[in-house]
């Protein structure tokens, strides 16, 4: 894939971070900061769409009650660890 040049304004202890980096690995800087950009970039679509699912999932309506999760919370650390919950809030019902 052709590569585009682009210009960044690093403050001196990231410039520094990223020389130090790059000659430990023994490497460009450049190709060092192209990595780390794709990862960041990689990790907020990641969470972007594990937003937009949870929002696809809300939009149906189930979810699971904080007394549900604060039961199951309470239990992390005993003999009786409890399950995860599952869904006990449903769209037009009051109980739970």
């Amino acid at each position: 894939m052709p590569a585009t040049p682009v210009s960044l304004r690093l403050d001196d202890d990231l410039r520094s971070r990223l020389a130090a980096e790059a000659a430990r690995l023994d490497r460009p800087a450049a190709q060092v900061a192209t990595r780390a950009i794709r990862s960041w970039l990689d990790a907020q679509d990641a969470l972007r769409r594990q937003i937009e699912d949870a929002v696809a999932e809300a939009d149906h309506g189930v979810f699971v009650s904080s007394e549900a999760v604060g039961a199951w919370m309470d239990s992390w650390g005993t003999e009786h660890e409890a399950p995860l919950p599952e869904a006990d809030i449903h769209p037009g019902t009051d109980a739970r």
